[in-house]
């Protein structure tokens, strides 16, 4: 029988991993995810979502990966 997979996408706006995009900070989130079980399977630069109003900011989208349990 196959594997099944379930994933995870994050989306990191620079505000929230402390003003421009820091190693250290992405990092911890990686390292953070990776402690539950999650295995990175891309990182993609894109325009995310803001809080307030339209349009988007700089961000990453960050998709994880790990082995379904049930």
């Amino acid at each position: 029988m196959a594997e099944l997979y379930e994933y995870k996408v994050l989306e990191l706006r620079e505000k929230m991993i402390g003003g421009k995009m820091s190693g250290d900070k992405l990092e911890q989130v990686l390292n953070e995810h990776a402690d539950q079980g999650w295995r990175l399977k891309a990182i993609t630069s894109a325009e995310v979502k803001g809080r307030i109003g339209p349009g988007g900011v700089e961000g990453l989208l960050v998709t994880f990966e790990r082995a379904r349990t049930n």
